[in-house]
């Protein structure tokens, strides 16, 4: 499996957009006029939601991979939610809704009654939240991977339950102000040494295939759903999507908190094959912590009226730790 096709984009003052000036085999399924639009217009999904843009880019990624052939399976959430006001929908494929909490034993399920009728053509997506994934779908979704069902899931990380307000789930950084975790005490907001590394729990089922990505990085979004169409058995995404209401962000800022995200090492990047990682995307410019915290209200008690900068210097080291763990330096700037 190789991976994407580097491009640099010297577009600025262009009327050029879309990729579409690169060959067929460099260009983004984005770029492709007969993509499938998986999820099409008539969704309610606020402005600037990262949730909506992510599943629009792995779900069409997958339909291309899979040659059209794919039943994706929703938790409740969000993306449920915005994306079918009954009696309306938004998907242009077959989608299944079921509880909070059983999407990955549904996805698990569908895919068994399609070995049994002997359609391997046809591919399963199961997706949710944070929420339904991390903490009520957790139990079902570790029994798929010991099965290792023949399921991508892709978890689309907005760190908190948006949907019902706000409210702190396992996936919520440490210090983030929720509905359920003000800014209150000694320790505002979420507390440190609470919540779950996903992927690192994926990996310890040691499946065929997990990686993480960013609505930052839509190309590398869209090649590892491509990677992992190619393999059988359970595979895990988890995506970070970055939520304007929940975080407090401007909502033309979704991209860019992605990106810093990113940057920060606060959330690394990476890919792993049966329990061992095996690619990273490196931190093109190291950045502060500080430049990814202050753009977002739900960290705004961190700075006013006085900053904690002995909170702040504790989410550093995290970050540090990320970047020391999964090798995230740049190469020229590892070697300076």
């Amino acid at each position: 499996m190789s991976a994407a096709p580097q491009v640099r984009f010297y577009q600025v003052g262009s009327y050029a957009a879309g990729n579409r000036l690169l060959g067929a085999d460099a260009q983004s399924d984005q770029a492709d006029p007969g993509r499938s639009n998986t999820i099409t217009c008539g969704h309610r999904a606020c402005q600037g939601c990262g949730e909506a843009l992510g599943a629009r880019y792995a779900l069409d990624a997958a339909q291309r991979a899979a040659g059209g052939k794919v039943v994706a399976v929703n938790a409740t959430g969000c993306l449920e939610v915005f994306s079918t006001p009954y009696p309306e929908t938004s998907w242009q494929l077959p989608w299944l809704h079921s509880l909070f909490g059983n999407a990955p034993a549904v996805a698990a399920g569908v895919a068994a009654a399609l070995r049994a009728k002997g359609r391997t053509d046809v591919r399963v997506v199961g997706q949710g939240g944070d929420g339904g994934t991390v903490d009520i779908g957790l139990g079902c979704l570790s029994g798929m991977f010991e099965r290792n069902d023949d399921v991508l899931y892709i978890c689309y990380d907005n760190e908190a339950y948006m949907n019902t307000g706000v409210q702190r789930s396992g996936a919520t950084p440490p210090t983030a102000r929720t509905a359920t975790t003000q800014a209150v005490g000694e320790e505002p907001g979420a507390p440190f040494g609470q919540g779950k590394n996903l992927p690192l729990i994926a990996m310890a089922h040691e499946i065929p295939y997990v990686a993480t990505a960013t609505v930052a990085g839509l190309r590398d979004l869209e090649a590892k759903v491509h990677r992992a169409m190619e393999l059988r058995g359970a595979r895990y995404l988890h995506v970070l999507v970055p939520c304007p209401l929940g975080w407090g962000t401007a909502s033309h800022d979704t991209v860019r908190i992605a990106r810093l995200a990113e940057q920060t090492g606060l959330f690394p990047v990476f890919e792993a094959r049966d329990g061992e990682v095996t690619d990273v995307t490196p931190i093109r410019r190291r950045l502060p912590v500080e430049e990814y915290l202050r753009p977002q209200k739900r960290y705004a008690h961190l700075f006013e009226p006085e900053p904690r900068t002995d909170v702040i210097a504790h989410l550093q080291r995290t970050a540090d730790r990320n970047i020391a763990r999964f090798g995230l330096l740049a190469h020229e700037e590892a070697s300076s």
